[in-house]
């Protein structure tokens, strides 16, 4: 055993030593980009362990044993470049825990990939890459062949506990390359199939049509004739159709591409599926897009397919255990489905001794899959948050192009922009929808019809006038507006459409029942000043107002619609209909005229009031009760009219508003991300620099006297003659003002003082006899405290007259000696 082993070494050390002298084509550019020298890469990156020598033979040995039996067979990838220049098989796998909550799923995991990356494209499309790159490096160039891809997401899955395996095989040209230029975008609407779901759910219950009788003969010959149809179809097609059909791919079958491949049986899966890690999207194993399959690997083992893949992977069984299927690089190596078996039987028995006893002799002899050599995979969140390369990746769909920018990328807060265009070419710009985050003014999304010049903007919650959708087509005053608002507001109003000749108002749940309003006006309305502060009768033509059903009134007296003629000085209501009903009350009114300076007010009449009540008595009802009702409605038209008055002016400031903020945008700086953190934290610090530099000053300028007015004269160094004197004499008038302002502080304490004392003693001579002896006892306190404070008062007031003339003239010599002003004060 000892001597089959030393040969092994052996020839594994010859093995490695011919690797080494093996030149590999390894692209300069990644190389230098990488800085790798031999001295700074890690030691398990240039010097193969005896493990890894040892799997290196097997490789080898496998290798050629693999190309005598099936030399038609492309060769396998087994032992790629690293970045050191070093040849390795499989261990480029390392699986990757991490601590970020987005990658804990294989969507996460696949949207990271598919985005931090950009593709570098294989050297030749039909032939194995002579490099693999770790994925530690591969992340800091971010840019990978799909190899490289495959290779980081199947180690983040297998990080996460996913049972996943990189897939070496053959695709179509486009997911190879790609090109998802033929695809829809995702984040494009389908109106075509909304389209077709209103026409169906229209015709359900149409009458069905009559059975056509046909003969089967007839139908052979049309069958015929059906392929000479299709290509008079071909040659007829339009030019955008005739686009969309590409050339025969030559190299169909033999494009190389890597995907990755996720087992069930692992973290809830059901079924087994493909990843593709260009784009992050997950396919069915049965996917027409994929061509073939050679070989799959994980960090466990290496298995090569011995399908029939022909037709595809339709057919594929993925049952590595079973070695008719799949034949293994290491025989007794233990698999991810062996562990997740163990890991359920642990929790189900405990083994006896023996069978762990054989388990153990049989690992022993079995030889596993050495350690990965690949260093840490480490993610930030800084990665997560920068996602693309640069921080910014354009994709082109069909007749769509898709940019996606970092957030704060971009000084108006833009992530997402979904430009849809009319020709394949992309030359003739349809829609253009772009998703905003972290604005200030809340905007989350904006899309711009180029066909008809219309803007609809999308709020969130919390933003002015609780406004959520605005659609217009120009930011200014004139035109059409579509606003939708939230719940919230006070007035319950839930959406407004202004155009130059009508405005339309619904509300919901509002206390009145009031539901719907719409206003005529008598000309073009113009959102100007000018034009809201006018008089609402020169503008106002027609209000119609609509209410639901109120339960606890009679249908008679439940006012369904009310229309408020302005213009025609009449007022028209229309009450409920009732249960047993179909012809609704309606009652007429006409609005006496008021006095002028010419004519007296009209009076009120019944011939004002025409009424069509159903369901009542012939008695008519009484002049005073109509004419209350009407005064009623002429209080709630100037409320109405109040109320336009202020939907318009409304509608001025929100079109103002929103020019002001598109003039400025600002955008909130979450502290939660690493933008947001590195902003804070350099404004904290210029913050702490700005209040050393100021408290530096303060204390340098502390004793400086002249530093106030030298700030307040805007007097700057080195002072001339007259600057001198004025500073000079500046002093001494302040200082000299100072003094009077306290002495005549002291001064009028003294005679509040000696004021208040005279009150009190005044008070006590006119109710000295009716006084107790307590009130005596206070008056005798009071007037001492009093007494104190007069003779503190005129002792400071003297004080200050004497020391007044000495503190003036210390501070003309102090200023005398200052040595900014002597030369100047001296001449």
């Amino acid at each position: 055993m000892e001597t089959v082993l030393e040969s092994e070494e052996d020839e594994g050390r010859e093995l490695e030593k011919t690797f080494r002298n093996t030149q590999v084509s390894v692209p300069r550019q990644l190389l230098l980009s990488l800085n790798m020298a031999d001295s700074s890469c890690p030691e398990s990156h240039r010097i193969n362990s005896a493990a890894q020598i040892r799997l290196l033979t097997f490789a080898n040995n496998f290798q050629r044993q693999f190309s005598h039996m099936y030399p038609d067979r492309r060769p396998l990838l087994l032992f790629p470049t690293n970045e050191c220049g070093v040849q390795f098989v499989s261990t480029t796998l390392r699986a990757t825990a991490t601590v970020q909550p987005e990658l804990f799923t294989w969507e996460g995991c696949a949207e990271f990939a598919a985005s931090f990356l950009s593709l570098e494209p294989l050297d030749s499309p039909i032939d194995l890459p002579s490099y693999l790159f770790s994925p530690a490096s591969v992340l800091k160039t971010q840019r990978a062949t799909c190899f490289e891809f495959a290779t980081l997401l199947c180690s983040l899955l297998l990080g996460v506990n996913y049972d996943a395996y990189c897939v070496s095989g053959y695709a179509d040209k486009e997911m190879c390359l790609l090109d998802q230029s033929l695809q829809d975008c995702p984040l494009l609407d389908t109106p075509v199939q909304s389209v077709i779901s209103e026409e169906s759910q229209e015709n359900k219950y149409k009458e069905k049509p009559q059975r056509s009788l046909k003969s089967h003969f007839m139908t052979q010959e049309e069958q015929k004739k059906k392929p000479s149809a299709e290509a008079a179809l071909l040659e007829n097609l339009k030019p955008d159709e005739q686009g969309e059909q590409r050339p025969v791919d030559r190299l169909r079958g033999l494009r190389l591409h890597c995907w990755v491949l996720v087992l069930s049986g692992s973290r809830s899966v059901q079924e087994n599926f493909f990843i593709d890690p260009l784009t992050g999207i997950s396919y069915g194993t049965a996917a027409a897009g994929f061509l073939g399959i050679e070989s799959v690997w994980n960090n466990h083992n290496y298995y090569v397919n011995m399908q029939d893949c022909r037709s595809g992977c339709s057919d594929m069984v993925y049952d590595l255990e079973d070695v008719n299927m799949w034949e293994p690089l290491l025989f007794g190596a233990t698999s991810k489905k062996q562990l997740i078996h163990e890991a359920l039987n642990k929790n189900l028995y405990k083994m006896t001794q023996d069978v762990q006893e054989e388990l153990e002799e049989l690992e022993e002899q079995a030889f596993e899959m050495p350690r990965s050599w690949v260093s840490d995979v480490s993610i930030t969140k800084k990665d997560l948050e920068t996602r693309w390369p640069g921080g910014h990746k354009l994709t082109r769909y069909r007749k769509a192009e898709l940019e996606r920018f970092a957030p704060y990328l971009r000084p108006n807060g833009l992530i997402t922009r979904l430009v849809s265009y009319k020709d394949l070419d992309c030359t003739e710009v349809l829609l253009v929808k772009e998703w905003y985050q972290h604005r200030t003014d809340h905007l989350e999304e904006r899309e711009v019809n180029k066909v008809d010049n219309a803007t609809t903007e999308r709020f969130k919650r919390g933003r002015r006038f609780d406004l959520l959708f605005h659609r217009y087509e120009s930011l200014t005053t004139d035109g059409a507006h579509e606003m939708k608002f939230s719940s919230i507001r006070v007035d319950n109003l839930v959406q407004r459409l202004v155009s130059p000749g009508e405005m339309t108002e619904t509300f919901e749940r509002r206390a009145d029942s009031l539901y719907y309003r719409r206003v005529n006006f008598g000309r073009h309305v113009q959102f100007s000043e000018e034009h809201v502060n006018s008089e609402p009768a020169t503008r106002l033509l027609q209000v119609v107002e609509r209410f639901h059903r109120n339960s606890s009134k009679p249908a008679n007296e439940d006012v369904a619609e009310r229309v408020f003629l302005l213009a025609q000085r009449r007022i028209e209501v229309t009450y409920h209909l009732d249960a047993d009903t179909f012809i609704p009350s309606h009652r007429s009114f006409i609005k006496p005229r008021e006095a002028t300076e010419q004519k007296k007010a009209e009076d009120f009449t019944q011939d004002m009031v025409s009424s069509f009540m159903v369901g009542l008595s012939d008695t008519p009802v009484k002049t005073l009760i109509l004419y209350e009702m009407l005064v009623s409605l002429m209080k709630d038209e100037e409320m109405v009219v109040h109320q336009i008055e202020e939907s318009l002016k409304e509608v001025r400031d929100i079109v103002s508003c929103r020019e002001e903020e598109e003039g400025d945008i600002q955008l909130f700086f979450s502290p939660w991300t690493t933008t947001g953190a590195a902003r804070a934290r350099s404004k904290r610090q210029e913050m702490e620099r700005q209040a050393a530099e100021e408290q530096s000053w303060l204390h340098e300028n502390e004793k400086d006297i002249l530093a106030p007015l030298l700030m307040r004269l805007d007097i700057t160094d080195p002072l001339s003659a007259d600057d001198a004197k004025e500073l000079h004499q500046e002093c001494l008038s302040e200082f000299k003002q100072k003094l009077v302002e306290d002495a005549n502080l002291i001064q009028e304490r003294y005679q509040n003082e000696t004021q208040e004392l005279q009150k009190k003693q005044q008070w006590y001579h006119q109710n000295q006899l009716d006084m107790t002896e307590q009130q005596e006892d206070e008056y005798q306190t009071y007037c001492s405290d009093r007494t104190l404070q007069i003779r503190v008062a005129m002792r400071r007031l003297k004080m200050h007259q004497e020391e007044a003339p000495l503190k003036y003239q210390a501070l003309d010599e102090r200023l005398r000696e200052d040595p900014r002003l002597a030369p100047h004060l001296l001449s």
